[in-house]
């Protein structure tokens, strides 16, 4: 195979349709958008998910639930995490959390959650604890430090 030898596959390219170029060519007259109606002006288009007048999806649909303006979002972490990942003694918090990739890079606050078991004495300081997450870090000699 030569350079002058390739050509493109069989009907992947397709002759661009010149519309309004007059009568004979086909596609005169009224170009292709029918005799009268929007469509048929210039400038027109419908809006995203115009479903031509029917009512659309999104208001046949059931309305459900409610979004609170004021919901807090939390990164959260499991005692788990934290006693694979440290050593006793350990002092975490955000930053520390941030480096060893256990939480994300998002400013939300921090929330430790009680899912796993705790051995090793700690220093966690966080904005929330869970009341059985705080039980647990006491009750293996740690301390809790709300922020």
């Amino acid at each position: 195979m030569k350079l002058h030898d390739l050509h493109p596959t069989e009907g992947s390219r397709h002759v661009r349709k010149r519309v309004g170029r007059g009568d004979s060519s086909g596609l005169g007259h009224t170009a292709g958008r029918g005799q009268n109606g929007q469509m048929s002006r210039s400038g027109a288009s419908h809006r995203p998910y115009f479903e031509g007048g029917q009512i659309p999806l999104f208001r046949r649909l059931p309305k459900r639930g409610f979004n609170s303006p004021n919901h807090k979002i939390f990164n959260l972490v499991n005692l788990k995490d934290i006693e694979v990942n440290f050593e006793a003694g350990a002092v975490i918090d955000e930053t520390v959390l941030r480096e060893k990739a256990l939480i994300g890079k998002h400013s939300h606050q921090l929330k430790i959650l009680a899912d796993g078991e705790i051995t090793k004495v700690i220093t966690v300081k966080a904005h929330k604890f869970s009341a059985a997450a705080k039980a647990k870090i006491e009750a293996a000699g740690g301390t809790c430090e709300v922020l």
